[in-house]
């Protein structure tokens, strides 16, 4: 893929590349920019990877909105990164996506997944209410203990001691879709069911009847059918 470089701006220690259906990071972005750029905003591309920013030692703030980014992220280790929004990428694991960013992200104090799956609001689905979404931030203040700022919210002191006493506890789970049930139902279906029955009882082209002996004897003497039967054949 072609680059141009006029594309890029600009202004101090900002470096912005908006809206040009870049798939990936370029290499001159970073042998130009990687020293000086201390804010970089590459909003409105279709990256699918951010290994290009191993070159941005010094970054304190990264943009990446509205991008094709999904659960395998790797980003290089930013220790000075206090700034990540990620909104309306392609996230689904709010657990990996925690974790990885706990081992580079150590500085990091402000984040957003607004519009990916892995944050449950409106803007995802109208299943979801103020109820799930909460205790998604209970789970990213339990993981990310530094935030002072997720989503559109500021952290609460009682968000960050709730987080403490029951974050843990707190992770959203995605419900199974339509697909995944009904690969369960045809697992299910196509397993041995249990029967006492013996096995050639159960072959369709060669059904015999079962005959065996059993310990208990039906005497009949207070069923609704004695009045069928007449006493001498009691």
């Amino acid at each position: 893929m072609a680059y141009n470089e006029s594309m890029v701006v600009v202004n101090g220690s900002q470096v912005s590349c908006i809206g040009h259906d870049w798939e990936d990071i370029p290499d001159f972005l970073g042998g130009k920019y990687g020293e000086v750029a201390r804010r970089l905003d590459l909003s409105f591309n279709q990256l699918r990877s951010l290994t290009g920013l191993k070159a941005f030692s010094q970054l304190e703030e990264l943009i990446v909105d509205n991008n094709l980014l999904g659960n395998d992220l790797q980003l290089p280790r930013l220790p000075r990164l206090h700034t990540l929004t990620l909104n309306k990428n392609q996230f689904t694991d709010i657990e990996a996506l925690l974790e990885h960013l706990v081992e580079v992200t150590p500085a990091l104090e402000y984040l957003s997944l607004l519009g990916n799956e892995a944050c449950p609001n409106q803007l995802v689905s109208m299943d979801k209410d103020e109820d799930d979404y909460q205790r998604y931030r209970y789970f990213v203040l339990h993981k990310l203990t530094n935030l002072k700022f997720l989503d559109t919210r500021k952290v609460t002191q009682l968000e960050r001691s709730e987080a403490e006493a029951r974050g843990a506890f707190m992770k959203v789970v995605k419900p199974k879709n339509d697909q995944d049930a009904a690969s369960d139902l045809r697992s299910e279906s196509t397993s041995t069911s249990y029967t006492p029955l013996p096995r050639g009882s159960k072959d369709a082209r060669n059904h015999k009847g079962v005959f065996t002996k059993c310990r208990y004897v039906y005497y009949g003497k207070h069923s609704e059918g004695n009045r069928f039967i007449r006493n001498d054949q009691l």
